[in-house]
């Protein structure tokens, strides 16, 4: 029962996380609070582990999630979940997308769906920001008391390295964020 579930889980993220990776981290937040099989910590590791490794995202957190859950078989089946609505919805749209990619209401549709995948985005970034910056004191505390000083030095570590050395390769930023992390905590 727990492979079913599991694959019904991830097919639903897959169908409907339109956008890529980041924009399953509202899903996989729903799945972590509705089943107990992760905290919002286990998410926040999942997320950077993905986010470091090769592969989509959201099929390297479905497969993590599904060893966790049941093992290598349930990393196998909610893999599949993950990638089963993709595949189908490649196959059944693509010919047609391709014929009519100028039609009015077709661009207009997909001009939606961009906008969905910005929000989805950008509430994936909101939780992780609350849940990892912020601490869980309440508002009576000073304000600098909200912040995890520690992860707001390595983000602006981070972003100050960014913008000055853009031609930087990703690898090199998660490498430097990986040994501040180790550093700083």
């Amino acid at each position: 029962m727990i492979y079913l579930r599991l694959f019904y889980e991830f097919f639903k993220t897959g169908l409907f996380a339109i956008g890529g990776g980041l924009a399953t981290i509202p899903f996989l937040t729903e799945i972590g609070q509705k089943t107990n099989w992760y905290t919002m910590q286990e998410l926040s590791n999942m997320i950077a582990i993905s986010e470091s490794t090769p592969g989509p995202i959201g099929v390297n957190m479905a497969t993590y999630v599904g060893f966790k859950v049941a093992g290598p078989l349930g990393a196998l089946i909610s893999t599949l979940g993950e990638v089963c609505p993709c595949v189908l919805i490649i196959l059944l749209l693509s010919k047609t997308l391709i014929k009519n990619k100028d039609n009015f209401y077709i661009s207009n549709a997909l001009k939606g769906i961009r906008a969905v995948c910005f929000g989805l985005i950008f509430y994936a970034f909101f939780n992780i920001f609350i849940n990892n910056v912020l601490n869980d004191y309440s508002l009576i505390n000073s304000f600098i008391d909200l912040f995890e000083l520690r992860k707001i030095i390595i983000f602006l570590i981070i972003l100050i390295c960014c913008l000055l050395y853009k031609k930087g390769h990703p690898i090199i930023w998660i490498v430097l964020s990986a040994i501040l992390g180790i550093l700083l905590f």
